[in-house]
């Protein structure tokens, strides 16, 4: 369990899933990144130790598992591959509306990406926000040859190298079956 200023961050527990879909529903307008992350836990691209929650640093006996205050953001991290290389898919990060813009969902993915890295793991590509991802040091996946097979806005398809000395492959993403992509 590590603190990033007011969060506590570290891997989910079993006791943790039910406030994981709490979340999820909490911060996106339908079910489907909930239900993709349900799909997610049973799929062979689930990596145990890179789903990631940040709690408050205080109990206020709403939280789950062992890590004191409530849940209240969730990062996760599993299994794609840019071309035939492994690399990890940064999706869904989520938190609940009434903790956005605290830094709970930083302290989550900053923590994830750490965790990937002590595990060995060289890449991850995320598909979001091009205004919020690149703070962790993700840039443009098409400047170095990564795409997708489905249209997506160039400037939102990213990728991240967790080692300086092996760059980004280039290839096309492909992503867990979940995905659907």
């Amino acid at each position: 369990m590590r603190t990033h200023g007011n969060w506590i961050t570290r891997a989910e527990t079993a006791a943790d899933v039910p406030a994981i879909r709490e979340i999820d529903l909490a911060a996106f307008e339908t079910p489907l990144e909930a239900d993709l992350v349900d799909a997610l836990r049973a799929d062979s691209s689930w990596i145990d130790g890179l789903s990631v929650v940040s709690a408050s640093g205080e109990g206020d006996g709403r939280g789950q598992g062992d890590g004191g205050g409530r849940l209240v953001g969730h990062a996760l991290l599993t299994r794609c591959h840019i071309g035939d290389t492994p690399a990890l898919c940064l999706a869904p990060v989520a938190v609940l509306p009434a903790y956005q813009k605290t830094g709970a969902g930083s302290a989550a993915i900053r923590a994830a990406l750490r965790a990937a890295q002590d595990m060995g793991e060289r890449y991850v590509t995320v598909l979001g926000h091009p205004a919020y991802y690149p703070r962790f040091g993700f840039t443009r996946a098409s400047a170095h040859g990564i795409g997708l097979s489905i249209e997506v806005p160039d400037e939102a398809m990213m990728a991240l190298a967790l080692d300086e000395a092996h760059p980004l492959p280039s290839g096309t993403v492909r992503y867990a079956a979940p995905f659907g992509i």
